[in-house]
């Protein structure tokens, strides 16, 4: 006959309760639990993430971020399309020519900041009137939505259509800002990120694309720039996507304090002090704050600009923002 072993005392089941769940805790995360985000390598939005896994606020929401890093826009946009990654950051437009096309994307904003168009300190520009006969560069292609927008404001403030009454010069935002500076530009028309630099050693903002929007009706800044999720997935998953958004929250609550930001400064890539904090500003200026109701009326508002500025080359066939871009907490449809 076997013996009967002992009673295990409290402090051993006490012990044997603290390894199990230190073992289920060590355990990979459900694959239902898991995102797959794709972001841009030296993106600002792997600022976030970076404090995010840093603060535990992934785990403390139930949910487990994998990303995979891409060097450009169109690379992110191919894996998401691809079903590569189940999550990018992209722009409005492209979220919602993809719902008119019948493909079920889902739209959150992520980031009012926005670009901005900057001459130097003692440039006699001053308004959108005088950029008429000058030289200006301008951050991506013809149908960049900022340049549409300038080109739409300038038209309706003073009657002057800048694609033939300025030169406008096309380029990555790196080397057009290095054209300012060098004097070979005389305005630019650049993203948050380098217009923010340039302000930071002295140059001038002025008009920022925010501003250009309200021209035509908006109430606020519209964050321009969001997660892109598959309509079919958060179908399936709504809780993980609430946790997750839930999480991108809690991580945009956090950095406001200024504590969590020298862990972050090596990704932004700040040259000085003064650099450092125009971005770390201009980054908090930008969280959406707003309801999403809000946020989609002024959205409405805004698409009907842009696509009477760039027409279906642009937005293709949405004329109007299409119905059910922007996600509602919970949502069960695609």
């Amino acid at each position: 006959m076997s013996a009967i072993p002992p009673r295990q005392s409290a402090a051993a089941r006490a012990f044997a309760f603290a390894l199990a769940a230190l073992v289920l805790t060590a355990l990979p995360a459900r694959a239902a639990d898991r995102l797959r985000v794709g972001l841009l390598e030296f993106g600002t939005v792997s600022w976030l993430i970076e404090t995010m896994r840093a603060e535990g606020l992934d785990a403390a929401h139930d949910v487990a971020v994998e990303t995979t890093s891409f060097a450009s826009n169109d690379a992110a946009r191919i894996a998401f399309q691809t079903g590569a990654v189940d999550v990018i950051v992209s722009d409005l437009v492209f979220a919602g020519r993809r719902r008119a096309e019948g493909r079920a994307t889902v739209f959150q904003p992520q980031s009012a900041s926005e670009g901005a168009i900057v001459v130097a300190a003692a440039s006699p520009i001053r308004t959108l009137a005088d950029l008429s006969g000058r030289k200006i560069g301008v951050a991506g292609g013809a149908l960049d939505k900022s340049w549409l927008l300038l080109q739409a404001e300038a038209k309706r403030r003073h009657g002057i259509d800048l694609s033939r009454a300025a030169e406008p010069v096309f380029g990555a935002p790196p080397m057009l800002a290095r054209k300012l500076e060098t004097g070979e530009l005389d305005a630019a028309l650049l993203y948050w990120t380098q217009s923010t630099r340039l302000e930071a050693k002295g140059f001038r903002r002025l008009a920022g694309v925010g501003e250009l929007a309200r021209g035509f009706g908006t109430k606020g800044d519209v964050a321009l720039v969001g997660w892109l999720f598959h309509g079919e997935d958060v179908a399936a998953r709504p809780a993980v996507y609430d946790r997750f958004v839930a999480a991108v929250e809690a991580t945009a609550t956090r950095m406001e304090d200024p504590a969590v930001w020298p862990r972050i400064r090596p990704l932004m890539r700040a040259e000085d002090d003064a650099t450092f904090e125009a971005l770390r500003r201009t980054f908090l200026a930008g969280r959406p704050r707003r309801p999403i109701a809000e946020e989609e009326a002024d959205a409405r508002i805004l698409w009907a600009a842009l696509a009477a500025a760039g027409g279906p080359e642009l937005v293709g066939k949405a004329t109007e923002l299409p119905a059910g871009l922007y996600r509602k907490r919970g949502d069960g449809r695609p």
